[in-house]
């Protein structure tokens, strides 16, 4: 029946065990790396990924008009979850939690110090209900088996190892991306804190910070090695500003009596630091597998 390697005789492949059989059907490439079709995925997860990108977009619609630090988190947030479940990607998942407790967090504190109109009030219950929604599912999600990165990485351990790592990496340049602009965010709404020099200075950071998330990004897929130390050069001034972000802040603390935005700043910039600390390890482990052939799995 069966003639050579590539010639099958169709009674033949009809006959075959079930076991035999792909369980799924082929990755589609993209920028991004590898994504599950969406027929592949179940109709209880197709129906949260739509409720969640709906009621996202239903947020961003209320508070693009007058709150842009919420406003950045959302667009972020559509984002993770699309590559967080056409991906089975735990770090984008986790990552979109992060998001939707931090809007939270920005809810309660702004609806605590600031007198609010029943239409915010009704918005403010719409985020901490959504919020709470999306936290428990999307945990939910985070504890299923990942499957994608057996059928990226292999059976190897150490192949699915350096998947785990390039999502790492991939998710923390976003992330990392998100805070600065949101640190960025906070600073303007400050009068007291904004002078003609920190509002050059602030522009200029929110186009290097662009510029250096795409190299970031660039560089982990691409496994260029120059890109990375190019990347890792150019957070450099960030953590530069960070320092002098903190500095500026903290030696104002005491002019006013309200600490709020000074507090959140500098916990901004903390977290900033943290993810940059984070991504600096992940990059160190992930270049040292640059060029064992986990490009060629992701890639076409």
């Amino acid at each position: 029946i069966i003639k050579d390697n590539n010639n099958i005789d169709p009674i033949c492949n009809n006959l075959l065990s079930p076991n035999l059989r792909p369980r799924h059907q082929s990755l589609i490439p993209t920028p991004c790396g590898p994504i599950k079709s969406w027929s592949e995925l179940s109709a209880l997860v197709k129906t949260y990924f739509c409720f969640t990108v709906v009621s996202l977009l239903a947020l961003l619609s209320l508070t693009v008009s007058k709150f842009l630090l919420l406003c950045f988190p959302s667009v972020f947030c559509i984002y993770y979850i699309s590559r967080g479940v056409l991906q089975e990607n735990r770090q984008e998942l986790v990552a979109f939690v992060l998001s939707v407790l931090v809007v939270m967090i920005r809810s309660v504190v702004n609806f605590s110090v600031v007198a609010s109109s029943p239409k915010e009030n009704a918005r403010f219950v719409c985020i901490m209900c959504l919020g709470v929604i999306h936290v428990l599912c999307t945990t939910v999600l985070i504890q299923r088996p990942n499957m994608m990165a057996f059928r990226v990485g292999g059976a190897l351990e150490s192949m699915q190892e350096q998947y785990f790592l390039l999502n790492l990496c991939f998710s923390m340049v976003t992330f990392d991306l998100q805070a600065q602009l949101c640190l960025c965010i906070l600073i303007t709404t400050s009068a007291s804190a904004m002078s003609a020099a920190n509002t050059i200075i602030l522009g200029v950071g929110v186009f290097w910070a662009f510029v250096t998330a795409v190299v970031g990004a660039v560089a982990v897929l691409k496994e260029a090695k120059v890109l990375v130390w190019v990347f890792m050069v150019q957070n450099l001034p960030e953590v530069a500003f960070f320092i002098y972000l903190l500095y500026s802040v903290i030696e104002k603390w005491f002019h006013d009596q309200t600490y709020t935005l000074e507090a959140a700043t500098v916990t901004g910039a903390l977290i900033s630091l943290l993810i940059k600390g984070v991504l600096l390890w992940g990059l160190i482990r992930l270049v040292q597998s640059f060029g064992q052939g986990l490009r060629e799995r992701s890639e076409p």
